[in-house]
């Protein structure tokens, strides 16, 4: 099979905003980590599982999302780009290193006043969601994660001769990365819950707002 592929300015301006995006989406989760009221669904989940099983977060991402898109690449391979690795294997190492940056070099304590926490937790909560808008809008594919619920709304919505079911098959599938996040004693929390509800409609709010005023064009 023949592949026609060019390197463009626009490719190349896309693919340096996927770049930035996921990174700081890294720095953003470990700032999260550091205000202790929860992450985004995914990174609950995944501090959980790694910490029960004695392996770095960076590395679990990992493992798991190649997992996931093996499904991916099973059922709908135009989800997969640039984006899908940038997202694995970025986002995880990118927290860990941040992490490690606010432990062991400038030595915040682990439990911080509240006053402080909420100081962290709301700009960073901007930041996380405006680099998740930027990232799912740079056309650069996706994570295997967030892929995942694609391809099961697509089934659904075929089997069921339904329109309009991803907000709900969304919900379901973060709802349940919450739940092995609170059973393994992950970064879940209360903002975890409330991304459950509310990241997918911010991240298009975002995404569609930047679009209008030409910043993802």
């Amino acid at each position: 099979m023949k592949i026609n592929f060019k390197i463009t300015r626009k490719w190349v301006k896309k693919f340096m905003l996927m770049i930035v995006s996921v990174t700081i989406m890294g720095f953003a989760v470990s700032l999260l980590v550091l205000a202790d009221m929860g992450t985004d669904p995914c990174s609950a989940m995944n501090y959980g599982v790694s910490k029960k099983i004695g392996m770095s977060f960076g590395t679990y991402q990992l493992m798991l999302n190649a997992i996931l898109l093996v499904f991916v690449l099973i059922y709908d391979r135009s989800l997969i780009g640039t984006g899908t690795i940038g997202n694995m294997v970025i986002v995880g190492y990118t927290a860990d290193f941040f992490s490690h940056i606010w432990r062991d070099i400038c030595h915040i304590p682990a439990i911080l006043p509240l006053g402080v926490r909420i100081g962290i937790l709301v700009p960073t909560l901007i930041v996380f969601v405006t680099a998740a808008a930027c990232y799912m809008n740079s056309g650069c594919g996706m994570a295997p994660y967030d892929a995942v619920p694609f391809i099961i709304n697509a089934k659904l919505e075929k089997v069921l001769n339904k329109k309009n079911l991803f907000k709900f098959v969304r919900f379901f599938f973060d709802l349940f990365a919450m739940s092995i996040g609170i059973i393994t004693k992950g970064e879940a929390g209360l903002i975890t819950a409330l991304m459950v509800i509310s990241l997918g409609p911010a991240v298009a709010y975002v995404g569609d707002t930047f679009k209008k005023r030409g910043f993802l064009s």
